[in-house]
């Protein structure tokens, strides 16, 4: 069967997520593209490796077959790279790291620029994605690192500590909701929301919206936390931003700022890797540095070099 690895992680990504659209989009594919590719694989093996359904698409028998043994050629590639990468001299790596907003807005430009600075030779491919998809694309090998909610399945997975983000809500300092310390957040479900465009955090607020029966009210929505705390001082409605960056903005943007009393409000962050360990020379040196980063006391950057001796 001629399957190249490009079809492999299609396919388990597609397994994973137990949908042919999110699959296609881990796997950086058009919809229409990845379907194509997953029915040639199926024709050139004259076997039915998925079974499609209106709630998505699982496994065969035969594609149970195929997702054991695509596992395990994705796996010794990897050895291989890492292998083969301890030779290589002069050459340029790159990581692939997924995290998510909090992380990729508030946290991870200060965290890697030393580390960047020490390693010119490395670039990070670096993506944004909900929790829940970072530890399902980790565990299968689409990304060398993830940065996510602890909160999430994490099977397979080895995790540092990374930071502690905190949800609060930013509104006009005259805003009626400003008298409360914190804010229940179906409390605020009649209010006029401010939206962060693109965002997996925005998808995570609006789907805890979705639990309780509701749909945000959202009048705009914007590209940079930084804006939606603006509006929300100009009066505009209020919004959701990670702590950090309602502090950094609260005096420019004349807004205050109100804890939400929700568990899901309080999210640790951890830095992963998948439990085999088996990781480039580049990668290992970044998580370390990353897990380091999640302790008191860290060193600012780690070189592969030194990993290395």
């Amino acid at each position: 069967m001629p399957f190249d690895l490009n079809d492999l992680r299609l396919f388990l990504a597609v397994v994973d997520a137990g949908s042919i659209t999110h699959g296609a989009l881990e796997a950086g594919l058009s919809l229409p593209a990845a379907s194509e590719r997953l029915r040639a694989m199926e024709a050139a093996g004259d076997v039915t490796l998925l079974t499609r359904g209106r709630r998505g698409v699982t496994s065969t028998e035969a594609g149970e077959a195929l997702v054991h043994h695509a596992r395990t050629i994705i796996r010794q590639t990897v050895q291989m790279r890492t292998e083969l990468g301890a030779y290589a001299k002069g050459m340029r790596a790159t990581v692939r790291v997924l995290a998510n907003t909090a992380a990729m807005t508030e946290f991870i430009p200060e965290r890697i620029a030393a580390w960047m600075a020490a390693n010119p030779q490395i670039d990070i491919d670096l993506k944004e994605r909900q929790s829940i998809e970072i530890a399902r694309s980790v565990a299968a090998g689409f990304a060398e690192i993830g940065i996510l909610s602890d909160a999430v399945e994490t099977n397979g997975l080895v995790l540092h500590p990374f930071a502690t983000d905190r949800l609060v809500v930013v509104a006009r300092h005259d805003h009626p909701i400003v008298e409360r310390t914190q804010v229940r957040f179906a409390d605020l479900l009649d209010e006029r929301f401010i939206g962060l465009a693109g965002g997996a955090l925005q998808d995570h607020i609006e789907g805890q919206a979705a639990k309780v029966g509701a749909k945000l009210k959202l009048r705009v929505k914007l590209r940079t936390f930084d804006d939606i705390c603006r509006m929300a001082g100009a009066g505009v409605g209020v919004g959701i931003v990670p702590e950090k960056a309602a502090r950094r903005c609260r005096r420019p943007a004349q807004i205050a700022v109100i804890r939400l009393q929700e568990k899901w409000a309080v999210r640790r962050l951890s830095v992963c890797i998948r439990s085999d360990g088996q990781l480039t020379p580049p990668a290992l040196s970044l998580f370390e540095h990353l897990a380091r980063r999640g302790r008191p006391g860290s060193a600012l950057a780690t070189s592969t070099s030194r990993l290395a001796r």
